[in-house]
């Protein structure tokens, strides 16, 4: 499972206005040991890359016993990520800084959602 974007997801997704703010819904399945690997990516997130792009934490929670789910549906962590821009998005996985934590992240996942969002009634 890809737990990382690539380059085919960031054509899309900036072809949906590289300038619009987003919000990213973030579904997180842990692989094995992978919690504590992805504080430490979180720490370092909200210390060092965050605050620098203008990226706002929304929400980071913890997954509960889900109400209605298929199989495979529950997920152990949803964060949601506001960026100022889907460019500024872009911009941040090219960091090398970002780049230099990343691999905390990939290691801790061993399955991940990104879904951009929109405010409800934006696509009219």
């Amino acid at each position: 499972m890809a737990v990382d974007p690539d380059g085919d997801f960031l054509t899309a997704f900036l072809a949906d206005g590289a300038e619009e703010p987003v919000v990213m819904l973030n579904l997180l399945r842990f692989a094995d040991g992978g919690r504590p690997l992805y504080q430490q990516y979180m720490r370092a997130f909200s210390e060092k890359i965050g605050p620098r792009y203008g990226i706002e934490v929304v929400y980071a929670g913890e997954g509960a016993s889900a109400l209605i789910a298929e199989p495979g549906q529950q997920w152990d962590a949803v964060l949601l990520v506001r960026y100022p821009s889907r460019q500024v998005f872009a911009q941040m996985i090219d960091d090398p800084e970002y780049q230099s934590i990343t691999h905390l992240r990939t290691k801790a996942l061993s399955e991940a959602v990104l879904q951009p969002t929109d405010p409800l009634g934006h696509r009219a």
